[in-house]
């Protein structure tokens, strides 16, 4: 199961708006745990999203972003273009969604 939740769909002027959620801990590599030790750092480090195989959206994200990110954003587009959102994380974890704007 895929821990992103995708939404797209057409808006007026030619635009497509994209909605998206992720599940991620976003650890920022500076909190301690019960015991006192540091819990590594673990967070999504890049999202790259596709419309029909063209990127539209890339980011380089640090530690200060929150967890389970939420991201919102428009670009030139028509209903029926195939939306794509993947994500890699500082462990090497990734995930991939892919929708029909509708």
């Amino acid at each position: 199961m895929s821990s992103i939740k995708l939404k797209a769909k057409a808006i007026d002027g030619g635009l497509i708006e994209v909605k998206a959620l992720m599940t991620h801990p976003m650890e920022t590599g500076l909190r301690k745990d019960s015991a006192g030790e540091l819990i590594p750092a673990h967070f999504i480090s890049e999202v790259v999203v596709t419309a029909n195989d063209k990127e539209v959206m890339k980011a380089n994200w640090g530690g200060s972003i929150s967890k389970n990110p939420y991201m919102a954003f428009t670009y030139k587009g028509a209903a029926g273009d195939k939306v794509k959102l993947t994500w890699k994380d500082t462990k090497g974890g990734t995930d991939t969604d892919e929708v029909v704007a509708a």
